[in-house]
């Protein structure tokens, strides 16, 4: 493994940093404490700092060389989830309700580690540009950072991300050019009937065979509209009607999600899901409505991109630790700088779990888990592989 002896030096100060951000979570759109700590190291590593961009979004900038047109981003998430933490060991969350369940604690850390040394050594002909991004999860905030203007303000010719990944082993890389991660849709249907009482049903229209009826026929998008080898996910997950037993209520509402890797998928499966629900409705004498909300676009690396980042990755921990990606239907906001600019999104490997100090819970060490924490042994590692991606990166450019 070849990593960063600058970095592998100030990795216990980048481990309590880590550590701090994880005790003082703060959910979408609230970092203040996180930002303003950010703010704080980066000024004090002489770099300049704008700060504001989708709400408590930062952005600090390191030039090298002369070629300061040239410029690349990077990116690392920073808001925490609602979640309990069962953990109590020194570092446990001290925010009732709120804890860092996907790491980006670590993802910040990383991504400062690196900043100190470029601005310590700036071994490279341009401009890099450390994006710390708010509300990742749910909250669209790269959409906001883009929305005030963050390409404009500081226009680069690409941009790149990493995650870690829990349950592969820590320090592997994982990436693939193409579909990485699925988009997020939401949606919700109404269906309209007319109320009466249960024991007769004839004097109203029943809207609960109905949603049945809807439900089932929406299955038929994935089957039967859909192209097979096209992959995308439709799931109910929630119906609700009535409030008693002998009432036959006016309404049913179902709820669910949508994933697929293509903006075709999605456009398709939204127009047969009004199709469905509003011809089965009227089969009925009910009538439906459709809310179809899309949340976060497929997450699609860049070809050129995605071979320089693995050839980065396969520098620093060779070609048997470097492997395909899976696609998931997860979803990322990092979609949203993807469809601005040419980049890839990659996996670093968080282990599974070994890494955890006594006093964690009981549980599994997977993402969005009440008992996970990040593996701060992957900080050099991380930092080593932004750091280098920058030097191969205006290389490649020069």
């Amino acid at each position: 493994m070849q990593l960063v002896d600058r970095i592998a030096e100030f990795h216990a100060e980048m481990r309590a940093v880590r550590r701090e951000l994880h005790a003082h979570p703060e959910l979408a759109f609230q970092e203040t404490r996180t930002s303003e700590l950010i703010a704080s190291r980066l000024s004090q590593w002489g770099i300049p700092v704008h700060r504001g961009l989708g709400g408590t979004g930062v952005v600090g900038i390191v030039q090298g060389g002369t070629a300061a047109r040239r410029a690349i981003g990077l990116r690392a998430d920073m808001d925490a989830l609602p979640i309990t933490e069962r953990n109590v060991f020194a570092h446990a969350s001290t925010n009732p309700g709120r804890m860092h369940a996907c790491g980006h604690d670590g993802h910040v850390a990383m991504l400062l580690a690196a900043a100190r040394h470029l601005s310590e050594h700036r071994d490279f002909d341009g401009t890099v540009y450390l994006i710390f991004q708010p509300a990742e999860e749910g909250g669209g905030g790269a959409r906001a950072m883009i929305r005030d203007g963050l390409f404009e303000r500081f226009p680069m010719d690409a941009v790149f991300g990493l995650h870690n990944w829990p349950g592969m082993a820590a320090g592997e890389f994982a990436l693939r050019a193409g579909p990485m991660m699925g988009s997020s849709n939401e949606f919700r249907i109404t269906v309209h009937g007319r109320g009466s009482h249960a024991a007769m049903p004839h004097d109203g229209a029943d809207p609960v065979p109905v949603a049945c009826q809807i439900v089932q026929g929406l299955q038929t998008i994935i089957t039967r509209n859909k192209r097979p080898v096209e992959a995308a996910v439709l799931s109910v997950t929630m119906i609700r009607a009535g409030e008693t037993t002998n009432v036959v209520p006016d309404t049913a509402t179902m709820q669910g999600t949508v994933r697929t890797f293509t903006t075709q998928a999605i456009d398709l499966i939204e127009r047969r899901m009004r199709e469905i629900a509003s011809h089965t409705a009227r089969a009925f004498d009910c009538e439906a409505e459709v809310e179809f909300k899309r949340n976060y676009p497929p997450t699609v690396n860049h070809e050129k991109e995605t071979a320089l980042c693995r050839e980065v990755a396969r520098d620093l921990v060779g070609d048997d630790r470097v492997r395909e990606f899976e696609p998931t239907m997860g979803a990322e906001d990092f979609a949203y700088l993807l469809l601005q600019k040419p980049g890839c999104y990659l996996m670093l490997g968080n282990g599974d779990g070994e890494h955890r100090a006594r006093g964690h819970g009981e549980g599994p060490c997977t993402l969005h888990n009440p008992n996970y924490d990040f593996n701060d042994e992957l900080i050099p590692l991380g930092a080593a592989y932004w750091v280098r991606l920058v030097e191969r990166w205006f290389a490649a450019a020069s």
